[in-house]
């Protein structure tokens, strides 16, 4: 059998990815949240925090065992499994929120995935995702200028990464999988003199490169 490349892939992460809070990202959570399901929660720190602050019922799907373990002793359940297999194990029409953090540029079919959370949304549910950006300014300046395509430990170019994302693209993907998105806002923008004064130059065409990543919050459109 052949293997599965988001299974080998998600397996190879920097030991610093699994403890990645993420509180920046609570802001998107609607407050009237109440359950929840996180895909790739790494030691759960973002859900905790949800469940902590919202008193939500928090679940969470993970692969990496040793990870998983620990998020068990924070969350109220955890499948420890590749995402696809875990989505198979999730109730229909239950969660508030489907939550992705910079865990579907990893995948070999995101498509498939957010298109499958459709079925485990309740009414009135979203999914919340941050997506780094390929256009964002250290990596652009790279690629664009310095010629070059290359592939780090961590980051935007992540060697573990299996798609790469615009601004535009998360828009067209949402649409083409039937969400409604409710808001996209880029988030970590950089500090760089040299990207204010190419893009002034440039009267703003350069306005997405300025963040590392993209929060959506997304809604299913109606059938």
């Amino acid at each position: 059998m052949a293997a599965n490349p988001d299974i080998e892939n998600m397996n190879v992460r920097p030991e610093s990815y699994f403890d990645s809070i993420r509180d920046d990202m609570l802001e998107y959570i609607p407050g009237h949240v109440k359950k929840t399901v996180e895909f790739g929660c790494g030691r759960g720190g973002f859900s905790s925090l949800v469940k902590e602050r919202l008193a939500a019922e928090t679940w969470a799907v993970e692969i990496d065992k040793a990870s998983a373990a620990v998020a068990a002793g924070k969350l109220d359940k955890i499948i420890c499994a590749e995402v696809h297999e875990g989505l198979k194990q999730l109730p229909d029409n239950y969660f508030d929120a489907c939550i992705f953090f910079d865990i579907l540029e990893h995948l070999a079919n995101p498509y498939s995935l957010l298109s499958g959370v459709k079925t485990k949304l309740a009414a009135g549910g979203v999914v919340v995702a941050s997506i780094p950006n390929i256009r964002y300014y250290r990596a652009f300046a790279e690629y664009v200028f310095g010629a070059d395509w290359r592939y780090r430990q961590q980051g935007i170019m992540d060697k573990t990464h299996l798609r790469f994302f615009t601004k535009r693209s998360i828009l067209r993907m949402f649409d083409e999988l039937g969400f409604e998105i409710l808001t996209i806002e880029g988030i970590h923008p950089t500090s760089s003199r040299t990207y204010k004064i190419l893009n002034l130059m440039l009267l703003g065409a350069l306005s997405d490169v300025r963040y590392k990543h993209f929060a959506v919050v997304a809604r299913p459109g109606p059938a």
